[in-house]
């Protein structure tokens, strides 16, 4: 039997473009308690992505998003993380590990290429 995929969470935030040199120093690098606590909530591969303008894209994997988040909103130590790093972030009311808007995902690759192995693949299906 297989475990069930993961949930994967993208999302998008804005950081204030002439803030920029900090909020990369700031993550140059985390703080130790910080990452133990991301991790201990069950959030793994996480990625932040810097675009142009300030544009940042998160990513991460997570068995319980819900789970994850009442911990880390429990946590004194992304309380305290959370409390410095919001003023980077453009019109964002609230924590950033709390408020932040997740992204639709509309393609995995991993996914497709299961579901075509399995004859899942509507495609297939309408051709004739």
């Amino acid at each position: 039997m297989t475990s069930p995929s993961p949930t994967r969470v993208c999302f998008q935030l804005q950081v204030h473009p002439e803030l920029l040199d900090e909020y990369i120093e700031r993550h140059s690098p985390v703080w130790p308690d910080m990452l133990a606590e991301i991790a201990a909530s069950g959030r793994r591969n996480y990625s932040l992505f810097l675009g142009e303008g300030g544009r940042l894209i998160g990513y991460y994997e997570v068995d319980d998003d819900a789970a994850a988040q009442e911990y880390l909103a429990a946590s004194p130590v992304a309380a305290r993380w959370e409390a410095e790093m919001g003023r980077f972030f453009v019109g964002l009311a609230g924590r950033p590990d709390q408020a932040a808007t997740p992204l639709t995902e509309v393609f995995n690759l991993h996914d497709q290429l299961v579901a075509s192995a399995t004859g899942s693949d509507d495609e297939s299906d309408d051709a004739s």
